[in-house]
């Protein structure tokens, strides 16, 4: 069974010890304790419903664990729930932009909502509009988008206004695999100016690309290290093998 090893606080962006969520007699996150490094990408890995999104939602303080406790960015979970929403960034597996909306407009609403002022906003979009090579798609609706192009946009603009750690709950699903790369690129690019990232997915080969993966079953960790020293653990040719390995004693149906 997963132990984790101690990390002198000021070094850490999250710190969960005894997390614990139940839904009546159903407990979708079953006491789990885990530290994420400032800067670090970590990834929460399991079948559907293993626990991964209930344990992102505590982490942002959008649901308040039954019992344990966990600081996000310095703020209690339980206690401090708006705080830690100013401080994060947060892109769920639905898309969340308004189609309906320019994608220079979809900045500005969102920005605006974080908090940033007017010379901050137009600063902001300059920069995302150049990264993402979307100088002339400014003015375009973002129903005319193709999907990857859209969560690219989704995930830049949940980190606009430059959070302490982004939150991503499977951004890749239905996207090409081109697509993913790109993503990924993002998402490095992120970690490099100090931003952690934690992200749940089910993509075996995404799993590779975190620093460190956090393996749910039912509920609980069951492994958490690098890839490549899980892999060496379990004498896996990948974290596919790793988790179907892990996986093997789910009691919940996947």
């Amino acid at each position: 069974m997963y132990k984790e090893t101690h990390t002198h606080e000021e070094h850490l962006s999250i710190v969960a010890q005894g997390l614990t969520k139940r839904f009546g007699s159903f407990t979708a996150v079953d006491n789990i304790s885990f530290n994420v490094k400032k800067g670090e990408i970590f990834g929460f890995l399991g079948a559907n419903g293993a626990g991964k999104t209930t344990a992102m939602k505590m982490l942002c303080g959008l649901s308040k664990p039954t019992s344990g406790n966990a600081t996000v960015a310095g703020f209690d979970v339980s206690t401090q729930s708006e705080q830690i929403k100013k401080n994060i960034g947060y892109m769920s597996q639905k898309f969340a932009l308004y189609e309906d909306l320019k994608v220079w407009e979809n900045m500005r609403l969102y920005a605006g909502i974080y908090g940033l002022n007017d010379n901050e906003i137009k600063s902001r979009t300059d920069e995302i509009l150049q990264q993402l090579d979307f100088q002339n798609e400014r003015n375009t609706l973002v129903k005319a988008l193709p999907l990857g192009w859209k969560q690219k946009l989704a995930f830049s603009i949940s980190i606009i206004h430059q959070p302490d750690i982004v939150f991503l709950d499977e951004p890749t699903g239905g996207v090409d695999p081109a697509a993913r790369r790109q993503f990924w690129e993002l998402i490095y690019q992120t970690a490099d100016k100090g931003i952690t990232v934690t992200r749940t997915t089910h993509y075996m080969d995404e799993a590779e690309y975190c620093n460190r993966i956090c393996i749910l079953v039912d509920g609980k960790i069951v492994a958490l290290d690098s890839p490549k020293q899980l892999k060496e653990t379990y004498s896996a040719q990948n974290i596919d093998e790793v988790f179907r390995l892990l996986a093997r004693k789910a009691i919940r149906n996947q």
